[in-house]
């Protein structure tokens, strides 16, 4: 007569445990930055005759009418972007090991003797 029992056999199998994922998205922002600027502004400027000055004074023309004209410049704010790239982001996986205490029944067979207590053996 052969008696049998079950043991319980251990292993492990592979299955999917959820997914990872990296979603890029972009949001916009307001950002304030101060510009310096300068512009021309125009003066009128009126000197007496004096005996310094008065050769330059009498070399224009007789009493006539002219015009004189300058041209203004200003600086205004120009804003632009650039894209630079500031940082690297990957996934990557690492395998960590660890124990599990799992339980399940097995079925064992048992052999009882009936029969003269001299028989026994």
């Amino acid at each position: 007569m052969t008696r049998s029992e079950e043991r319980l056999v251990t292993d492990t199998r592979t299955e999917h445990a959820g997914t990872a994922r990296l979603r890029k998205y972009v949001v916009t922002e307001q950002q304030q930055v101060t510009v310096p600027v300068s512009r021309e502004e125009v003066r009128v400027e009126r000197e007496p005759i004096t005996d310094a000055n008065r050769d330059a004074a009498l070399a224009g023309p007789e009493i006539s009418e002219a015009e004189h004209e300058v041209t203004l410049r200003a600086e205004r704010p120009v804003l632009d972007t650039e894209t630079v790239p500031v940082e690297r982001v990957c996934l990557s996986k690492e395998t960590v090991r660890d124990e599990e205490t799992v339980h399940g029944e097995v079925r064992k067979e048992q052999i009882e003797f009936d029969g003269p207590d001299d028989r026994r053996r």
